[in-house]
């Protein structure tokens, strides 16, 4: 049986005007993501402040960030693959389609929490000494790491379902899921990790518990009669061919985040090889610009899920003029974004390196290592535009492809070559060089799949 979805969401998807609705689809998200990641960047702020041992603890949590990254990836499989399925589904009329996209991908991320938590904790250790731990940060990233997997579900379930909510227009609620969570991580930080002198412990049972919070809230919408697609136990029955197109779409954002870790982790390693004496503390500038770096993309993927639900409909209903006007409208607002971040990264890297630490030597490092490694981020406002509408528009292998390119097709490669000519400066490097060249290949790509869908369309 096929029902359409609710005609206020469906006529303005459809027919209203492009940049407000974009606009106003925008903003809620990129607040979303912008609080979102205070989950991290608070902590890493609090702890770099830590009294004695703020730089040490600082590199242990920096060893953390690629696991963590890796455990938030699982949840881009059900969630960002099958979020712009189910909405296409309801763009084309088929509602009940896009309730076993949902209920699915439900069932998908309990199984995966449970893998993940059970995994990670039996090789802990070992982990994170391949990782890049030394003696002296083992102990933070270990007490860390520990607490925050025993709460892998409630990440996993507030990201993963989160895109059905913001899938269905419904954006408002979609922000208050990550701002009441990221909200109580900011008042609970400094209550446990100073008043109740639990330190870098503490920090991770303040995410913990923020993140079940936002879980709790997800399900309860997601279970509501206001929600248009609601879990319910019969489409949790695995459906195969729902799971399998899931996972296939989702493959991009997925490896996307995948590659984000792999790198993190490869680059520590690398600046422990060539940074000598002073590794643990290129270490902790790398946690910095990770940080920093989040905040930049913020804005950008706030701006690529406000256009999501647009792109995701009218490719379902095969219109290729709203479909090309809200990717205008999105590169515009995504590379004026771009440049404002560009220019306070050029302009001020002390400032904001003094927002993590009081470490003299560690602000003096940082300066100059954001310099070199955000150089060109500048031509992301574009390339995040053209890769993430691959996904929304449901090009399974364009955005698998473009997933990987930045990261691990050609950073990684570059930073394994540069040091040998550059030394250890060569490693930041190459971020900046492999920004420029996946922003080209990509932009060429882009062009003309959107000129073969013109034609296609027309035609149809």
């Amino acid at each position: 049986m096929k029902r359409s979805m609710d005609p206020d969401i469906g006529q303005q998807l459809a027919h209203a005007k492009i940049l407000p609705l974009l606009v106003r689809l925008t903003i809620p998200v990129t607040v979303a993501q912008f609080v979102n990641a205070l989950y991290s960047i608070v902590d890493r702020m609090y702890i770099g402040h830590m009294p004695g041992v703020g730089t040490l603890a600082l590199s242990g949590i920096g060893l953390t960030f690629p696991i963590i990254m890796l455990i938030a990836a699982f949840s881009c499989l059900p969630g960002m693959g099958g979020a712009p399925l189910a909405a296409i589904a309801m763009g084309g009329g088929n509602r009940d389609k896009a309730q076993r996209y949902l209920n699915n991908a439900f069932s998908m991320l309990l199984i995966i929490s449970l893998v993940l938590t059970v995994g990670c904790l039996l090789i802990l250790e070992p982990m994170l000494l391949a990782f890049g731990a030394s003696e002296a940060t083992l102990p933070y990233a270990s007490s860390y790491l520990g607490i925050y997997l025993i709460g892998t579900v409630f990440i996993e379930i507030a990201m993963g379902l989160n895109p059905f909510i913001n899938t269905q227009g419904f954006t408002g609620i979609g922000t208050l899921t990550i701002v009441l969570g990221a909200v109580l991580n900011i008042i609970l930080d400094p209550i446990f990790i100073y008043g109740l002198n639990m330190g870098i412990a503490g920090a991770a049972i303040a995410t913990v518990l923020s993140q079940m919070v936002s879980s709790i809230w997800v399900l309860r919408f997601l279970s509501s009669k206001k929600s248009l697609l609601r879990l319910n136990l019969h489409d949790m029955k695995p459906d195969w061919e729902v799971i399998r197109s899931t996972c296939a779409l989702g493959v991009s954002p997925f490896t996307f985040r995948v590659n984000e870790s792999v790198v993190v982790i490869i680059l520590n390693r690398l600046l422990l090889q060539y940074g000598g004496a002073m590794g643990d503390l290129h270490i902790a500038s790398m946690a910095i610009l990770s940080s920093i770096g989040q905040i930049f993309f913020m804005p950008l993927i706030g701006i690529i899920s406000g256009a999501q639900p647009i792109l995701s409909y009218n490719m379902g209903a095969k219109n290729y003029a709203r479909l090309k006007e809200t990717i205008d409208y999105a590169r515009i607002l995504s590379i004026s974004c771009a440049a404002v971040m560009w220019l306070s990264m050029i302009l001020f890297p002390g400032i904001l390196s003094r927002l993590f630490t009081g470490d003299a030597e560690l602000i003096r490092l940082t300066t100059l290592t954001m310099r070199i490694m955000f150089c060109t981020i500048l031509v992301l406002g574009l390339q995040m535009v053209n890769q993430n509408a691959f996904v929304a528009m449901g090009n399974t292998w364009y955005s698998f492809l473009f997933g990987i390119m930045r990261k691990l097709l050609i950073l990684v490669p570059l930073a394994f070559l540069l040091p040998h000519v550059f030394g250890v400066w060569g490693i930041y490097m190459a971020e900046a060089i492999s920004n420029l060249i996946t922003t080209i290949v990509t932009h060429i790509a882009f062009t003309g799949y959107m000129r073969g869908l013109k034609d296609r369309f027309e035609t149809a």
